[in-house]
């Protein structure tokens, strides 16, 4: 019998994961490892581990024993208050983890990092894993930097310290299940009407069921030391909110301003909507970020990994069947 740990059990895309690992006929123990409270896992084989990433002790205790590492823990915030909080979670953390490692020794690791540390550009281009860092696009938003020295150093102990680490990258998140809105908030946003105009950039997206599948293909059959982009469909925002507006039976905004404007825009909006006793949310990095193209080719995964991912629109239904049934829009 295998011992699995999930670090960032607790998290959009870990809980979708280990419910993935409970409901298969392998022979697993499974350790779910977070700081967050956990939600319930009906399966005995599930071992649920308080604990935080970068707090090494607790790192060795929960690796102890351990067979494969899914490590997902990880902060997602675009306009953070606590810059450095990104960087003690994905660079501090994954030390303590390759560090433990070392010393107790897992056979397996698949390491979550994001498309955007190599998947984004001003102009509308698909990228692969040999597309290089863009640290001087997004330099300035410490969720994906923080990302790129998270890869650089965990690839650097694959390759000096010989641990067996595979890295996978999804795009976007969308699907049910996200109760900390730390991927579908755009969904929302836009639900809620506070979306105004047509961002000029574009997105790749994936759902987050067909991304823990991929991290087990990762697992199984993913190599040593290389990275897999796992991500669905691209779509310019224009295409983006005029799908999410006919599944919702929503409108959605006619026009689309030049992108100064458009972060002008936003942040009058920011100062005029308290005045009605409203909060207008859409802050000033998600409006920048809304200008670039964050497009991936997935081919690699699906050719090597087993990928699968299913029709945006059936996504963008779920997502925001969820989002409205729990109340978030």
């Amino acid at each position: 019998m295998q011992t699995i740990l999930v670090t960032g059990a607790s998290g959009f895309l870990g809980k979708h994961l280990v419910r993935l690992l409970e409901e298969s006929d392998e022979q697993l123990r499974i350790r779910a490892f977070s700081r967050s409270e956990f939600p319930d896992f009906d399966d005995v084989r599930i071992e649920s581990f308080r604990g935080d990433i970068t707090n090494r002790n607790d790192v060795d205790s929960a690796l102890a024993g351990v067979d494969q590492v899914y490590h997902l823990a990880g902060t997602v915030e675009r306009n953070p208050t606590d810059p450095w909080k990104a960087y003690r979670t994905h660079v501090d953390g994954t030390r303590n983890l390759c560090e433990a490692m070392l010393e107790l020794g897992p056979r397996r690791c698949v390491l979550v990092s994001s498309s955007g540390t190599v998947a984004v550009s001003r102009e509308a281009v698909e990228h692969t894993e040999e597309s290089g860092y863009k640290q001087a696009l997004v330099h300035e938003w410490p969720y994906y930097l923080s990302k790129i020295y998270q890869e650089k150093q965990a690839l650097w102990y694959c390759e000096h310290r010989s641990l067996p680490i595979t890295v996978v990258n999804p795009s976007l998140l969308l699907g049910p299940g996200d109760d900390r809105l730390s991927s579908t908030n755009d969904v929302r946003l836009f639900l809620k009407g506070q979306i105004k105009t047509i961002p000029s950039g574009g997105l790749s997206l994936v759902d987050v069921r067909d991304a823990a599948a991929g991290l087990i293909g990762a697992m199984r059959d993913g190599a040593i030391g290389e990275r897999y982009l796992l991500a669905g469909e691209n779509l310019t925002f224009r295409e983006w909110i005029a799908k999410t507006a006919r599944i919702a039976g929503v409108s959605r905004p006619g026009f689309q301003l030049p992108d100064r404007a458009a972060r002008f825009g936003a942040a009058a909006l920011r100062r005029l909507y308290p005045l009605a006793g409203k909060e207008f949310e859409l802050d000033d990095a998600t409006v920048k970020m809304s200008t670039f193209f964050w497009y991936c080719n997935s081919a690699k995964a699906r050719r090597e990994i087993g990928f699968v991912t299913r029709a945006a629109d059936d996504t963008l239904k779920e997502t925001i069947s969820y989002l409205r049934s729990s109340g978030a829009a």
